[in-house]
Protein backbone atom coordinates (compact mmCIF):
# COMPACT_ATOMS: atom_id res chain seq x y z
CA UNK A 1 0.00 0.00 0.00
CA UNK A 2 1.46 3.69 -0.97
CA UNK A 3 0.88 6.18 1.85
CA UNK A 4 3.32 9.08 0.21
CA UNK A 5 3.65 10.30 -3.45
CA UNK A 6 6.94 12.68 -4.21
CA UNK A 7 6.92 14.45 -7.44
CA UNK A 8 8.95 16.43 -9.46
CA UNK A 9 7.88 19.94 -10.85
CA UNK A 10 9.73 20.79 -13.87
CA UNK A 11 9.18 18.49 -16.97
CA UNK A 12 7.15 16.25 -14.31
CA UNK A 13 3.80 18.24 -12.35
CA UNK A 14 4.02 21.33 -14.77
CA UNK A 15 3.59 21.97 -18.40
CA UNK A 16 6.27 23.47 -20.42
CA UNK A 17 4.33 27.03 -19.68
CA UNK A 18 5.15 25.89 -15.62
CA UNK A 19 1.68 25.64 -15.17
CA UNK A 20 0.03 22.38 -13.46
CA UNK A 21 -2.27 20.97 -15.92
CA UNK A 22 -6.04 20.88 -14.75
CA UNK A 23 -6.40 17.10 -14.50
CA UNK A 24 -2.97 16.64 -12.46
CA UNK A 25 -4.18 19.71 -9.98
CA UNK A 26 -7.50 17.58 -9.87
CA UNK A 27 -5.70 14.41 -8.92
CA UNK A 28 -3.19 15.88 -6.44
CA UNK A 29 -6.16 17.46 -4.25
CA UNK A 30 -7.89 14.37 -4.71
CA UNK A 31 -5.36 12.32 -3.16
CA UNK A 32 -4.95 14.70 -0.45
CA UNK A 33 -8.01 14.57 0.66
CA UNK A 34 -7.80 11.22 0.65
CA UNK A 35 -5.15 11.14 3.16
CA UNK A 36 -1.80 10.43 1.26
CA UNK A 37 1.12 12.10 1.79
CA UNK A 38 2.05 14.70 -0.93
CA UNK A 39 5.36 15.62 -1.25
CA UNK A 40 7.00 17.98 -4.32
CA UNK A 41 10.62 16.99 -4.53
CA UNK A 42 12.59 19.71 -6.94
CA UNK A 43 15.66 21.44 -7.85
CA UNK A 44 14.06 24.92 -7.85
CA UNK A 45 14.25 26.86 -4.58
CA UNK A 46 11.47 26.45 -1.57
CA UNK A 47 9.74 30.49 -2.81
CA UNK A 48 9.63 29.17 -6.28
CA UNK A 49 8.59 26.13 -5.96
CA UNK A 50 5.44 27.16 -3.18
CA UNK A 51 4.39 30.03 -6.00
CA UNK A 52 3.76 27.16 -8.66
CA UNK A 53 2.16 24.64 -6.19
CA UNK A 54 -0.40 27.94 -4.44
CA UNK A 55 -3.13 26.20 -6.53
CA UNK A 56 -2.98 23.16 -4.88
CA UNK A 57 -5.68 22.69 -2.04
CA UNK A 58 -4.30 21.29 1.13
CA UNK A 59 -0.96 20.66 2.86
CA UNK A 60 1.58 19.71 1.04
CA UNK A 61 5.78 19.43 2.10
CA UNK A 62 8.30 20.67 -0.67
CA UNK A 63 11.47 19.34 -0.45
CA UNK A 64 13.60 22.07 -2.32
CA UNK A 65 17.02 22.75 -3.81
CA UNK A 66 17.25 18.86 -4.38
CA UNK A 67 17.02 18.08 -0.93
CA UNK A 68 18.97 20.66 1.09
CA UNK A 69 16.01 22.15 2.47
CA UNK A 70 12.35 21.00 3.50
CA UNK A 71 9.94 23.29 4.53
CA UNK A 72 6.17 22.86 5.25
CA UNK A 73 3.82 24.88 2.67
CA UNK A 74 1.30 26.22 4.35
CA UNK A 75 3.86 27.97 7.48
CA UNK A 76 7.10 28.07 6.20
CA UNK A 77 8.53 25.86 8.56
CA UNK A 78 11.82 24.07 8.21
CA UNK A 79 11.68 20.75 8.64
CA UNK A 80 15.54 20.13 7.29
CA UNK A 81 18.45 22.13 6.29
CA UNK A 82 21.79 20.65 4.79
CA UNK A 83 24.41 23.30 3.54
CA UNK A 84 27.49 23.27 1.72
CA UNK A 85 30.88 23.04 3.97
CA UNK A 86 32.06 26.57 3.52
CA UNK A 87 35.80 25.60 2.05
CA UNK A 88 34.23 22.89 -0.03
CA UNK A 89 32.13 25.87 -1.28
CA UNK A 90 35.39 28.23 -2.10
CA UNK A 91 36.76 25.05 -3.20
CA UNK A 92 34.28 24.57 -6.25
CA UNK A 93 34.09 28.79 -6.30
CA UNK A 94 38.05 28.41 -7.76
CA UNK A 95 37.71 25.07 -9.49
CA UNK A 96 35.01 26.70 -11.47
CA UNK A 97 36.91 29.86 -11.92
CA UNK A 98 39.62 27.77 -13.77
CA UNK A 99 37.49 26.67 -16.42
CA UNK A 100 35.77 30.12 -16.84
CA UNK A 101 32.49 29.21 -15.31
CA UNK A 102 30.64 31.35 -13.05
CA UNK A 103 27.74 30.12 -11.19
CA UNK A 104 24.72 31.46 -9.25
CA UNK A 105 24.81 30.56 -5.47
CA UNK A 106 21.67 29.39 -3.65
CA UNK A 107 21.16 30.15 -0.17
CA UNK A 108 18.37 29.85 2.45
CA UNK A 109 17.98 33.34 3.39
CA UNK A 110 13.90 33.01 2.74
CA UNK A 111 12.74 35.18 5.83
CA UNK A 112 14.80 38.00 4.53
CA UNK A 113 13.51 37.58 1.09
CA UNK A 114 16.70 36.37 -0.66
CA UNK A 115 17.25 32.91 -2.14
CA UNK A 116 20.61 33.69 -4.63
CA UNK A 117 23.31 35.21 -4.70
CA UNK A 118 24.98 37.02 -8.42
CA UNK A 119 28.36 38.80 -8.90
CA UNK A 120 27.93 41.91 -10.91
CA UNK A 121 28.25 42.16 -14.61
CA UNK A 122 27.61 39.04 -15.49
CA UNK A 123 24.52 38.43 -17.78
CA UNK A 124 21.96 35.50 -15.63
CA UNK A 125 19.46 35.43 -18.25
CA UNK A 126 15.49 34.80 -16.85
CA UNK A 127 17.32 32.73 -14.15
CA UNK A 128 16.98 35.64 -11.87
CA UNK A 129 14.61 37.89 -13.77
CA UNK A 130 10.99 36.64 -12.57
CA UNK A 131 11.70 37.78 -8.91
CA UNK A 132 13.36 40.08 -6.91
CA UNK A 133 14.85 37.86 -4.13
CA UNK A 134 18.45 38.03 -5.24
CA UNK A 135 21.37 39.73 -3.98
CA UNK A 136 24.88 41.22 -5.77
CA UNK A 137 27.55 40.06 -4.08
CA UNK A 138 31.14 41.20 -5.51
CA UNK A 139 32.38 38.53 -5.31
CA UNK A 140 30.99 34.91 -4.45
CA UNK A 141 34.64 34.25 -2.40
CA UNK A 142 34.13 37.41 -0.10
CA UNK A 143 30.25 36.05 1.80
CA UNK A 144 29.74 35.95 5.16
CA UNK A 145 26.95 33.54 5.21
CA UNK A 146 27.64 30.24 5.48
CA UNK A 147 23.83 28.83 4.96
CA UNK A 148 24.80 28.12 1.53
CA UNK A 149 22.49 25.40 -0.46
CA UNK A 150 23.49 24.79 -3.95
CA UNK A 151 25.85 25.67 -6.65
CA UNK A 152 24.47 25.86 -10.01
CA UNK A 153 26.30 25.81 -13.27
CA UNK A 154 24.25 26.55 -16.76
CA UNK A 155 26.26 26.45 -20.03
CA UNK A 156 27.08 23.80 -22.68
CA UNK A 157 27.33 20.01 -21.83
CA UNK A 158 31.03 20.25 -23.78
CA UNK A 159 32.30 22.84 -21.17
CA UNK A 160 29.77 21.13 -18.50
CA UNK A 161 30.97 17.84 -18.55
CA UNK A 162 34.88 18.13 -17.79
CA UNK A 163 34.09 19.89 -14.65
CA UNK A 164 31.66 17.53 -13.70
CA UNK A 165 33.67 14.64 -14.12
CA UNK A 166 36.92 16.88 -12.95
CA UNK A 167 34.63 17.32 -9.11
CA UNK A 168 32.79 13.67 -9.23
CA UNK A 169 36.02 11.89 -9.35
CA UNK A 170 38.38 14.14 -7.46
CA UNK A 171 36.29 15.11 -4.34
CA UNK A 172 33.80 12.01 -4.21
CA UNK A 173 33.61 12.85 -0.43
CA UNK A 174 32.78 16.40 -0.68
CA UNK A 175 29.74 16.87 -2.54
CA UNK A 176 26.77 15.66 -4.14
CA UNK A 177 27.23 16.67 -7.84
CA UNK A 178 24.75 15.45 -10.75
CA UNK A 179 24.41 17.09 -14.33
CA UNK A 180 21.09 18.01 -15.46
CA UNK A 181 20.51 17.63 -19.53
CA UNK A 182 16.45 17.31 -19.64
CA UNK A 183 15.82 21.54 -20.00
CA UNK A 184 14.26 23.75 -22.33
CA UNK A 185 16.45 27.14 -21.24
CA UNK A 186 20.12 25.96 -21.32
CA UNK A 187 21.96 22.87 -22.50
CA UNK A 188 23.03 21.56 -19.58
CA UNK A 189 23.14 22.22 -15.11
CA UNK A 190 25.77 21.14 -12.92
CA UNK A 191 23.95 21.30 -9.37
CA UNK A 192 26.75 21.23 -6.62
CA UNK A 193 25.34 20.29 -3.08
CA UNK A 194 25.90 19.27 0.33
CA UNK A 195 27.28 15.71 0.05
CA UNK A 196 23.65 14.23 1.95
CA UNK A 197 21.64 16.77 -0.17
CA UNK A 198 19.94 14.69 -2.69
CA UNK A 199 15.91 14.56 -2.93
CA UNK A 200 16.19 10.93 -2.26
CA UNK A 201 18.13 11.03 1.06
CA UNK A 202 16.38 13.84 1.95
CA UNK A 203 12.80 12.07 0.92
CA UNK A 204 13.71 9.34 2.73
CA UNK A 205 14.61 10.73 6.06
CA UNK A 206 11.26 13.04 5.97
CA UNK A 207 9.20 9.52 5.01
CA UNK A 208 11.11 8.07 8.74
CA UNK A 209 9.59 10.61 10.60
CA UNK A 210 5.93 9.44 9.29
CA UNK A 211 6.80 6.01 9.82
CA UNK A 212 6.40 5.33 6.35
CA UNK A 213 8.78 3.12 4.33
CA UNK A 214 10.51 3.58 1.17
CA UNK A 215 8.34 0.33 -0.14
CA UNK A 216 5.56 2.80 0.56
CA UNK A 217 6.73 5.38 -2.06
CA UNK A 218 5.62 6.39 -5.37
CA UNK A 219 8.37 9.10 -6.63
CA UNK A 220 7.66 10.64 -9.78
CA UNK A 221 10.32 12.93 -11.90
CA UNK A 222 11.94 13.16 -15.19
CA UNK A 223 15.75 14.01 -14.77
CA UNK A 224 18.95 12.89 -13.90
CA UNK A 225 18.66 14.40 -10.45
CA UNK A 226 15.70 12.20 -9.87
CA UNK A 227 17.10 8.66 -10.70
CA UNK A 228 17.85 7.76 -6.84
CA UNK A 229 14.21 8.44 -5.83
CA UNK A 230 12.80 6.36 -8.39
CA UNK A 231 15.58 3.50 -8.46
CA UNK A 232 14.54 3.43 -4.78
CA UNK A 233 11.53 4.37 -4.11
CA UNK A 234 8.66 1.43 -4.08
CA UNK A 235 7.50 2.44 -7.50
CA UNK A 236 9.12 4.70 -9.56
CA UNK A 237 8.01 6.18 -12.78
CA UNK A 238 9.64 8.46 -15.26
CA UNK A 239 8.02 10.80 -17.47
CA UNK A 240 7.28 9.59 -21.01
CA UNK A 241 9.57 13.27 -21.70
CA UNK A 242 12.33 11.96 -19.55
CA UNK A 243 15.80 11.58 -19.98
CA UNK A 244 16.94 8.02 -20.94
CA UNK A 245 18.52 7.67 -17.85
CA UNK A 246 15.52 8.02 -15.68
CA UNK A 247 13.59 6.12 -18.17
CA UNK A 248 16.25 3.33 -17.59
CA UNK A 249 15.66 2.84 -13.88
CA UNK A 250 11.97 3.82 -13.82
CA UNK A 251 9.17 0.72 -12.90
CA UNK A 252 7.12 2.57 -15.03
CA UNK A 253 7.20 5.26 -17.84
CA UNK A 254 4.65 7.49 -18.13
CA UNK A 255 1.77 7.05 -21.28
CA UNK A 256 1.40 10.77 -21.51
CA UNK A 257 3.81 13.56 -21.38
CA UNK A 258 4.26 16.57 -18.76
CA UNK A 259 2.14 18.73 -21.59
CA UNK A 260 -0.58 16.18 -21.39
CA UNK A 261 -1.12 15.09 -17.52
CA UNK A 262 0.79 12.07 -17.64
CA UNK A 263 1.47 12.62 -13.68
CA UNK A 264 -2.32 11.92 -13.15
CA UNK A 265 -2.81 9.19 -15.86
CA UNK A 266 -0.43 7.37 -14.06
CA UNK A 267 -1.58 8.35 -11.01
CA UNK A 268 -4.95 7.35 -11.32
CA UNK A 269 -4.52 4.00 -12.66
CA UNK A 270 -2.08 2.71 -10.33
CA UNK A 271 -3.86 4.10 -7.16
CA UNK A 272 -7.23 3.14 -8.47
CA UNK A 273 -8.78 6.90 -8.21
Amino acid sequence: MYKLIAIDLDGTLLDDNKNIPKENLETINKLIRKGYEVVIATGRRYWSAKELTKEIDGHITIIANNGNIVRNSLNDEVIVAKYLDYKDYRLIIEEGRKRGLHPVVHIDDFEKGVDILVEPNRDYGDYIKKANRYREVGSYLDIDNHNILVVVYADTKDKLYPFYEHIRTNYPKNYNIHMMENLQLVEAMVEIMNPLGSKWITLKEYANTLNIKPEEIIAIGDDNNDIEMIMNSGLGIAMKNGSERVKSVAKIITKNDNNNSGVAFELKRVLNI
